[in-house]
Order: C-alpha cells, then structure tokens, then sequence
C-alpha cells in the first residue's frame, strides 16, 4: 500500500385543431419562439436505398410541438439565458414527523429538529452556504462540478431516507432525485449555467451520473427528459438551433459497431414507447436541432445511458465526450414509421470511456481475455466475488506474501468497547421503528438506504450484528455482507499494486472492509511506532483532513445543533496491520484528493461491541478508476519544511491539492 493517484411553432386559429389540446402536457416555462432558416444545405451522399429528409429534399410545412414526452422544447434557450428550473410538480419536501420520533430527535445532542413552516423565498440563493459564487454559477470547474454533485447526492440519500422512515407529507413524489435536484436549483446550487457547444468546464470525460438531474446541475444537458439540448443562434438576420448535447439510448436502437461511431435515431414518433401508436418522426424540435448542428458541423457532446446491472430498472450516463455529425438519413422503423437517424463520429485524441465500458463487459464473460492477468482469484474463494490480479507493467508476479483474510483477526480476546444488547427485531428492521434498539443507536435513523448506500457520516455507524435477532438479509448490516463490486487489484507504473472496479460503483457504496491483525492497543506510542513502519498499517490516530460530504440542513428545512460536524467519536484508537493478513483494502493508495474515505462503524460479536473499519466511495466512480483513500497525517510528525518530515512518504497522487508527503 503505497502513495497513489488519485425547440416550437405556433398554428394559426384556422387550422388549429382543438382535439390535440388534450394530449399536449403543460409547458413547464414560456421562452420567446424565433422563425427557423429555411435554408438547406446543399444536397449530400446517403446511404443506399435512403432518401434524404429536408431542407436535403423539399419543402416542410411547420408543425406545432406536441412531444409527450419531453417537458419543454429543446430549442429556444439562447445564450447567457439562465435555464428554467425543469421540475415544479412537487411540494417543498417539508417532513411530517411522528410525534414519537420528534421525542427522540429533541433529546439528542447530535439530532435534528424539522421546521414546520418556511417561506420559498428563504431558500431562495443558497449558494453561498455550500461555497459557490455567481460566477461559478454561470461558468464552473472541477473543483465547483464536484462541490454540486456532492451536494445533490447527500440531499438525495437524506430524501430517500426520510421517505424510507415514512417522514414526508402523503401526496409528495417519493422521487430523491427529483426532489434534490428542484431544491438545488431553486436555491442556486448549480453550476455551467451558461449553454456553450463543446466541453462544459470542470465535466471530464468518463464521468458517470446515476441520475438524469445530476447532468441538469452541472450544466452537461439541460433538458431532464428530452434527449437533444440545443441553444439558439443568430445567423444573420435569422435565428436557428444547434444541438449541443444528446443523451442516447439503447432502447431506441442508437448502436454502432464502432465504439467511436454512434448511430443516434431522432425525437418523438413515439418511438420505442410502449402502448403508443407510433407515427413518423418530423423535422422540427431537437430533429431540426441536429440537422443544423450536421450542416455547422458543431461539436455535440454525447452522454451515452448504460445498464444499470445493480438495477436492471435503471441506466447509468458517461460522458463520451465531443462527437460531431457525419452524416444523416431517413429509414423505416420497427413498426414502419419513419425515423430519422444521424451519424456521429467521435473527435480524435480523447481520452477513453465508452470503450473501456465495451472492454469490461468482455472480461466479465471471459476473464482469460483480459491482458495481463497474472490470477483470476486473489481471494482464492474467501469472496463471494472473484478479485483478479493483473499486471501489465513489469514481470511482478505476486505482490508480497500475506494471508488472504476478509475480516479483523484479534491476537487475543479483547472488547473495544462496553457490551451491550443487540435488537429484538424478528424480521429486518424497518427504518423509523423506534422499538429497534439498533435504530435508536442510530439517532431514530436506518443509517442506509433501502438499496444499501450510507447516507451520511456519523461519529459511530451502529450496524446489526451477530446478537441482534433481526434477519442475516437485514439493511443494517452492509458492511458485513462481503464485496459487492468485482474489483481487481492491478499494478501501477510508480505507486506499487493498486486497487480499482470493473463495476461503476455510486456515491455511498460499500467497498471494503478493513481487514488485518488488530494490534493490542496496550502500548499506543509502540504501535503507533509499528504503523509508520508497516505501510499496510491504518491507524485511526492519525490526522485525517476534515471534509464535508454530509447534506446542507437548511435545504431540506433542517435546523441542526450540530450540522458542520462529521468527526468520527472513536472509543478507543484501533490499529490495523494487514501486512501479513488482509483483504483488497490493504492495496488502496494513498491521495490528498480521494474517492474513498472511512467510516467507524460498530456491532455486536459474541455480546460484545467491535470496532471496525469500513470504506465507502466519496463520490461516483466510474469503472477502471483507482480508488484511493487519505491516509492522513502522524500526531508524532507535525515538523514543517522545505523538504519531506522524516517519517513520512513523499505523496505519487498528482492531485492538484497534493501535500506533497503523507503518513
């Protein structure tokens, strides 16, 4: 373990058909309509047996927008025109909550308190709260895109599990991401605000959203439904649509053979959508966006939407960055309607992302093919997941001789805390039962989601344990379930063996335990002593840098005692060696900028309270990324100069908030 990286036309009164107002949704905003060139392009080559579509062919006649499914059109917003907050269908998430639960969040130092009433306008620009400026509003970077995505997950995992215990108002979309991102735009958390065509500042290719509102608060693409963004520009006298971004599907069929070419099939026609009678797509909208965009030859950024395998129900969008359009056609559709289809091909000399998800979904049917794998089971089947080993730098076959162990390992028997009863649950416990002694350990809260993602730091995470009768598939036992994502530990070019995924894996997710020989803490100066010399040795007396990745408590109407604090309340200093025995945990590198950090979390062995270690992702990691942790700073080396403290290592992570040494 060593230091590392870290569109719309209006119909005139005497053809308008009244019969149509019924199935056109409601605009979520109005923005001023301006007539669209008909200038074409001059005519082109077209694939074999396809005609081409206008202005390539002859004339259109205009039609007015009646798109179901896309909230607003995706043309009409100019530049350095704020965009219009996308989501207004919902209340302001104010929580109902059981008077008995009240009772006990008034009695805790560390709880919190809910307002039952707060006008819009207090919620109105909260930027300033989370650190963002209005300049960083209108144009970003990596710093500030990290700051809002941060933000809007914390929101959304405190939402999901308010909703979980059954504490918002009946009536109320149960929707986290909706929510979260209605109130961060409401409040002014947000970033990019400025439409641009090509890259979006602080938006790097290969990053990953698990929620279509992430890509609306960094400015990625505006529309939360639609599929073709698009900005408005002048062109002499006229004014037109260039599409800026696109989100693809595959259930309309956008495919290529090609990782860098993408076949995108057009808007509307009902296309793809079930019980809809499906109708020819018409040039007009995000349609007339693209053609323009293929004729300017503008770039197009493309977010491609992936599977979700943890949620078949679900996709996942990368960035693929910057595409421009080589070419467009017309072709009959799977139920014979007419689709129009675009060509894009992907700009040289950018780093990968699509393709690396094409190359992962190749080793998971046949791990043999993947280059440099020296074993296909580090584990040797102490995981339910397989743990590859792989080296494609040097001739290192194995990393140094240890045990391969997935849990701590006690020299002798020892309690790290005072013992006392688990839960009486007879079936899992159910977030908000304040019966649950587990529950209340935990300030009345479940600390996860029902999909398993830890909502906040804590001073201490109570889990359930061994001694809790609740069931073994209880959502209190994460950390205890073993590895969820197939992780492969790979070498580096200069930090060592490192540790990284093949699954993208969400802000909040379990990695790993800490797994090691707990050293007998009856001599903390000579164990401390022992951990700098042991670089697979955590020490939770180290000084870790304070970091905030908690919710803002004033955007759901929280008043907080105690809402800057997430520092850990350990009992007792615990030091882990896995030097000699260990689980993938010992292989994560050291970084001043992680995406991955460590939570103290407890439960009952044998009636007794153990301590362990558990890491989970700071933020979305998309696959192949190294996951690296801070591995903080001694309380006995806090020397200052121009070189290296001795006893420290010098710091490989190349982060721009690099300390230049850590340990």
């Amino acid at each position: 373990m060593e230091g590392g990286l870290g569109q719309n036309s209006v119909p005139s009164s005497s053809s308008f058909d009244k019969s149509t107002v019924l199935d056109v949704k409601p605009l979520r905003c109005m923005l001023p309509i301006f007539p669209m060139s008909s200038q074409g392009p001059s005519s082109g080559q077209y694939p074999s047996g396809f005609a081409p579509f206008f202005p390539f062919g002859g004339p259109q006649e205009s039609h007015a927008w009646t798109d179901p499914d896309q909230d607003t059109p995706p043309s009409g917003v100019t530049l350095n025109v704020p965009m219009p907050t996308p989501l207004r269908s919902f209340r302001s998430p104010i929580a109902s909550t059981p008077p008995k639960h009240r009772a006990l969040r008034g009695s805790s130092s560390r709880s919190s308190k809910r307002k039952t009433q707060q006008s819009q306008e207090s919620l109105m620009d909260l930027s300033s709260v989370v650190g963002i400026s209005p300049a960083q509003r209108a144009d970003g970077n990596r710093e500030v895109v990290n700051l809002v995505l941060m933000e809007f997950d914390a929101l959304r995992r405190r939402i999901s599990q308010l909703a979980d215990a059954g504490e918002f108002v009946s009536g109320v979309t149960k929707r986290g991401d909706l929510k979260s991102g209605n109130v961060l735009m409401t409040a002014g958390i947000r970033t990019n605000m400025n439409k641009r065509v090509g890259a979006v500042p602080g938006v790097e290719i290969g990053d990953i959203f698990f929620f279509r509102m992430e890509l609306c608060v960094v400015g990625l693409h505006a529309q939360s439904m639609g599929g073709i963004d698009s900005l408005t520009i002048k062109d002499g006298l006229e004014e037109e649509p260039l599409a800026v971004s696109i989100v693809s599907s595959y259930e309309y069929d956008d495919h290529a053979d090609d990782d860098d070419v993408l076949i995108y099939s057009g808007q509307s026609g009902n296309f793809g959508k079930r019980d809809r009678v499906a109708c020819d797509q018409k040039l007009q909208g995000g349609n007339l966006a693209l053609e323009r965009s293929s004729r300017r030859h503008n770039e197009v950024r493309v977010i491609r939407g992936m599977k979700d395998t943890a949620n078949p129900s679900a996709k996942i969008y990368v960035y693929d960055g910057l595409y421009k359009i080589q070419d467009s056609w017309i072709e009959k559709g799977k139920h014979g309607s007419v689709v129009f289809k675009y060509k894009l091909v992907r700009m040289p000399r950018q780093r990968s992302a699509f393709s690396v998800w094409k190359s992962v979904e190749k080793w998971k049917t046949d791990s043999s093919s993947r280059t440099g794998l020296i074993l296909s089971d580090l584990s040797s089947g102490a995981e339910s997941v397989p743990v590859p080993l792989v080296n494609d730098v040097d001739h290192e076959r194995l990393p140094g001789g240890f045990t391969y162990f997935h849990s701590l390992r006690y020299p002798k028997p020892v309690s790290l805390m005072q013992s006392s009863n688990g839960c009486n649950c007879t079936k899992p416990c159910v977030p908000g039962d304040l019966n649950c002694s587990c529950i209340r350990r935990n300030e009345g809260d479940l600390p996860y989601t029902g999909n398993g993602i830890l909502v906040s730091r804590k001073s201490l995470v109570h889990e359930c344990g061994p001694t809790c009768r609740c069931f073994p598939n209880c959502k209190n036992r994460v950390s205890q379930m073993g590895l969820k994502h197939a992780f492969e530990v790979f070498k580096t070019s200069d930090r060592g063996w490192g540790l990284r995924s093949w699954d993208p894996i969400r802000a909040g997710s379990f990695i790993s335990e800490y797994a090691g020989e707990v050293i007998d803490k009856g001599n903390l100066h000579q164990n401390e002593e022992l951990a700098m010399k042991d670089e697979h040795a955590f020490n939770t007396n180290q000084i870790y840098p304070p970091f905030k990745w908690n919710h803002t408590p004033q955007l759901l109407e929280e008043v907080s005692s105690n809402d800057s604090s997430e520092d850990y309340d350990i009992p007792s200093p615990l030091v882990i060696s896995a030097k000699e025995c260990g689980n993938v945990a010992r292989f994560m590198n050291h970084s001043c900028s992680p995406n991955v950090f460590w939570q103290p979390v407890v439960y009952e062995e044998n009636n007794q309270s153990f301590l362990h270690i558990a890491f989970f992702s700071l933020k979305h990691i998309p696959p192949m990324t190294e996951l690296t942790y801070d591995y903080g700073v001694s309380h006995s080396d806090r020397a200052e100069g121009s070189g290296i403290p001795s006893g420290r290592k010098k710091c490989l992570c190349g982060s721009s908030k690099c300390r230049g040494s850590f340990g």
